[in-house]
């Protein structure tokens, strides 16, 4: 039931982000290009996480690593495919960077109606952007760097998905740390999705 709401949310939020890059922000202001370009690829990452929820749902459970290597074999196989799984890979690591810095510049809050909220949340509403989006970049990142990896090298099995990538930074020095720390920084970006719901700009 849970995977099911998830898949229907992921649906629905990859959609609006497809819109967003097609429409703009409408009534209350105009998006950039790279606002456009970051909105796509959202929509893009979120649409492919969503047919991942339908197929554990639809067919045998199999991890997000699992499902990265057999997707990235298949691909391969198409006319052009190891371009493919490389222009992904370069999506990703645009999106990757895009959150960077939307993080950093704390862009995230020309999206929201800051001026109706309280002190406090605006406060912890900026502090929980920064880090969140700041964890999402990473996470973005090492698949990126591991499905162009993947291309370069010709090898399916060096592509991985959410929870290879989160395995391969366990798996390096200070894993552990840096692996809590992450953790830490996307259930930041959970609760700053919460406050955004309230105070998003539609």
């Amino acid at each position: 039931m849970l995977l099911a709401l998830l898949a229907v949310g992921l649906g629905g939020y990859a959609l609006w982000r497809l819109f967003r890059a097609a429409l703009g922000h409408g009534r209350e202001g105009t998006d950039h290009g790279i606002e456009r370009l970051g909105a796509l690829g959202s929509g893009i990452v979120y649409a492919a996480m969503c047919v991942v929820a339908i197929q554990i749902l639809t067919g045998p459970g199999t991890s997000g690593k699992g499902n990265a290597k057999k997707t990235a074999g298949d691909v391969f196989s198409w006319p052009a495919g190891r371009w493919l799984v490389a222009i992904a890979g370069v999506v990703l690591a645009g999106v990757a960077c895009y959150q960077l810095i939307r993080g950093l510049r704390k862009k995230f809050l020309a999206d929201s109606k800051t001026d109706q909220m309280p002190q406090p949340v605006y406060k912890a509403f900026t502090v929980l952007g920064t880090i969140g989006h700041v964890a999402r970049a990473i996470v973005f990142g090492l698949v990126a760097v591991f499905l162009i990896k993947a291309a370069y090298d010709y090898k399916a099995n060096e592509a991985i998905g959410l929870d290879g990538a989160l395995g391969k930074l366990y798996d390096g020095a200070y894993g552990a740390w840096l692996l809590g720390a992450v953790a830490v920084g996307l259930l930041a970006f959970a609760c700053f999705s919460l406050v955004e719901a309230r105070y998003r700009k539609i």
